[in-house]
């Protein structure tokens, strides 16, 4: 004891002891550490720079959009300019399709949770006839790909008279099977089976339980699916495209599709570029106000969405 006080200077420092708390701190050795670093960066890039492209992109003229650097700033004012073509485009129809978006979006991700959340809580912890086989199915939708429902979706709608209507975009979000199939998962971690017996013993019915003991714990995982759901539904474009005809009734990633196919402002023929109403800027600022809701919406969620993905990973809490 008394040789390590004669070796240690006082208000000394030593470099080795610093590495030494470094390598304690991070748990890696430099290596290991230098390498995570470069791929961490490499990936922020590459999912980064085309994000950062597009909050630069309607600062500059359709022409600088081709002449100055990608990451080049433009002016703000053509921010503005982009702002009135897109509002006075096809008489300000992006309000409407902006709208559209809202309410089909509110509505489907409330159907969704409607359904998803119980239906999860009923696999997990109630047994009843046919429970083995539902489950079954549920896993057998997760991989089915989206396309192959396609048709028989839209056969069903068309009996149904829901073609060309908000309900034909609506209703399909309330089959979410992965959504089933996570709270399910998500309650056989968290809810004990010691939990169940001992409400049951306490006389609550299966509804009870749900309502106040299965509810309350789903805050985590409602809120990963809210965002899941959300973003999906939001970003939503191939039902939305096919189900619903009438411009009116489209949704703002349709109406981008449109704006690019009717407008032109994508034709590399420049002499198109004269005879149309918007121009590249303008569709990156539209594609800007997409993207927003989903980022204030992962903004607000963020943690209960770590919370969800995380639970059961440290088993007694």
């Amino acid at each position: 004891m008394a040789t390590n006080t004669l070796n240690r200077r006082p208000g000394g420092f030593s470099l080795k002891d610093a590495y030494r708390n470094w390598r304690y701190r991070i748990g890696l050795d430099p290596g290991t550490y230098l390498f995570r670093f470069l791929l961490t960066s490499l990936i922020a890039l590459y999912f980064g720079l085309p994000v950062l492209w597009l909050f630069i992109a309607p600062t500059k003229t359709h022409k600088e959009m081709t002449d100055l650097s990608p990451l080049a700033i433009g002016n703000l004012q053509n921010i503005a300019d982009s702002w009135e073509r897109l509002a006075a485009y096809n008489r300000g129809i992006i309000f409407t399709w902006g709208w559209n978006s809202i309410w089909y979006v509110a509505l489907a991700l409330i159907l969704g949770l409607v359904v998803t959340v119980p239906a999860g809580y009923l696999l997990a912890n109630v047994n009843f006839p046919g429970r083995k086989a539902l489950l079954w199915a549920t896993l057998i939708m997760m991989l089915l790909p989206a396309d192959a429902t396609v048709l028989p979706m839209y056969m069903e709608l068309f009996l149904m008279r829901l073609i060309n209507t908000p309900w034909a975009v609506i209703l399909p979000a309330g089959m979410v099977p992965f959504g089933v199939y996570l709270t399910y998962t998500y309650y056989k971690t968290v809810m004990h089976r010691d939990i169940v017996d001992a409400a049951k013993v306490d006389g609550c019915t299966d509804f009870q339980m749900f309502q106040f003991i299965g509810l309350p714990m789903a805050q985590s995982v409602v809120a990963m699916l809210t965002f899941t759901q959300f973003s999906a539904l939001w970003n939503g474009f191939f039902n939305a495209l096919l189900f619903l005809e009438r411009d009116q009734l489209k949704t703002l990633p349709v109406g981008i599709y449109v704006m690019a196919q009717q407008t032109g402002a994508l034709n590399p023929n420049p002499s198109a570029y004269g005879k149309v109403l918007l121009l590249r800027p303008d569709l990156a600022l539209i594609s800007i106000m997409t993207v927003l809701p989903v980022i204030i919406v992962f903004l607000f969620s963020q943690r209960l969405i770590v919370k969800a993905a995380t639970s059961g990973a440290i088993q007694g809490e």
